[in-house]
């Protein structure tokens, strides 16, 4: 998996955003990408939501829907929530702080079907007692699936938290166990 991290912000602007929204066994599934990688996905209940979600995260790029170029990307996603595969393997241009760099990489190497405590990432990523600010790394994760933040549960077994609801998270986690 190719991973970009970009620190050039006014080229990031720049670049154009290739979208497209299809249905999935989750619901409603937003792939979005720039020519570097995929720089989000998202999951919900409406289209509209999602597209809205989307123009809000990238307010100073040109977004457009792209149902037809984007098919080999939704493809691997969607074969993988069909129990097709156990990995999502796609060039990503997503941003974010080292802290959640560090997490984002521990969530890469929960192996499929596997789970992890917010406590046992915190431990992998050298800080024990960094729960909370896990748990924050997580809901803040741009690529749903590719980076599989919904491995991710309280020590005591709950679910915890899943920025995409917690019966997403719940049946990802089902779908991991019976593929």
């Amino acid at each position: 998996m190719l991973v970009t991290q970009s620190v050039d912000f006014l080229s990031q602007r720049d670049r154009k955003i290739r979208y497209t929204l299809t249905n999935s066994c989750l619901g409603s599934l937003l792939v979005a990408s720039t020519d570097k990688g995929i720089c989000a996905i998202c999951l919900g209940d409406h289209d509209a939501v999602l597209e809205v979600s989307l123009a809000q995260k990238f307010p100073h790029r040109e977004i457009k829907l792209d149902e037809i170029g984007l098919i080999p990307l939704v493809s691997q996603i969607l074969a993988y929530l069909n129990g097709e595969t156990t990995n999502i393997n796609l060039a990503l241009d997503i941003q974010g702080t080292n802290f959640q760099w560090r997490v984002w990489e521990a969530l890469l190497a929960i192996p499929y079907g596997c789970t992890r405590s917010y406590k046992e990432i915190g431990v992998i990523i050298g800080n024990s007692q960094a729960v909370r600010a896990v748990a924050r790394a997580c809901a803040t994760n741009p690529v749903a699936l590719v980076i599989p933040c919904h491995r991710v549960i309280r020590s005591n077994g709950d679910l915890g938290g899943y920025r995409w609801g917690l019966e997403r998270k719940q049946r990802l986690l089902q779908l991991e166990q019976h593929p």
